[in-house]
């Protein structure tokens, strides 16, 4: 767990650290991204991880019907999508709850989403909330722009009405339920491996670069934020272990290129 002030540049790491690492966990947006697409060294750095043998697994704020075509064409073995309640896999959907289940908290998310734009002035909601089935999101730097104070109000709206909230780059983030980041991670990874996460921590490296990533910055000790998670910086209660010098997609390249070393490869 990392609470401390600095962050360590990744060149300091302890050569041969992640040799034991079996797998990649990403976050997306301004991650894997730049300027809302993934970048040629991303791609690249995909791949190659998993040319080596190596788990990855994007987790995101996106909605599932956005994660879909990443799901088939990216070299990941899942996506996890609206902060852990469903997953892509290939071709396949995976949701945590059921139909019935989904159907009923999707009419209250639609009733704080009103609540929202009602009473935040600028509040836009995201323009892929056409895809998302267990969540809701409300923009704030991707296509509109919120200052502080606005997000700060989007963010007390939601937790008054009884949703969890969390700040991605992009995005404020509203759902009902247990679910998020880490829980999403432990359930693809026993879903999809068969193992359990919390058991294997020291297994697995995070790659993030906002304060929704926080709980994976907390659980995970190989952590790493790409350079842009420096403007969330002072608002991190738990930091990543590591830093990249670049930032988005190159900081995700730097990353795999740092791992795939670790390991002779």
């Amino acid at each position: 767990m990392m609470t401390e002030s600095a962050l360590i540049s990744l060149e300091q790491k302890q050569t041969g650290a992640w040799q034991d690492v079996q797998g990649v966990f990403t976050d997306i947006d301004d991650t894997l991204t730049t300027d809302g697409a993934i970048t040629p060294d991303a791609l690249d750095a995909l791949s190659a991880l998993k040319a080596a043998g190596l788990h990855v697994v994007a987790i995101t704020g996106r909605p599932v019907g956005w994660s879909e075509p990443f799901a088939q064409a990216w070299p990941v073995d899942a996506i996890v999508a609206e902060n852990g309640s469903v997953a892509m896999v290939e071709h396949r959907t995976l949701y945590q709850e059921d139909a019935a289940t989904r159907a009923a908290k999707f009419s209250r998310l639609q009733e704080v989403a009103t609540c929202v734009l009602r009473e935040v002035p600028g509040a836009v909601l995201a323009s892929d909330s056409a895809g998302r089935e267990t969540d809701i999101a409300v923009d704030h730097s991707e296509f509109s722009h919120l200052n502080e104070s606005q997000i700060a109000q989007v963010v007390a709206v939601m937790r008054r009405e009884g949703l969890n909230a969390s700040v991605s780059s992009i995005h404020v983030n509203g759902w009902i339920g247990d679910h998020n980041k880490w829980q999403g991670a432990c359930w693809i990874t026993r879903t999809l491996f068969g193992r359990e996460l919390q058991d294997e921590t020291d297994r697995w490296v995070y790659v993030g670069d906002s304060t929704n990533d926080q709980l994976m910055f907390e659980r995970l000790p190989h952590s790493v934020g790409v350079a842009n998670i420096r403007r969330f910086e002072a608002e991190l209660q738990h930091k990543p272990r590591y830093i990249t010098q670049g930032e988005r997609g190159a900081g995700f390249a730097e990353v795999a290129r740092a791992l795939l070393k670790d390991k002779g490869l």
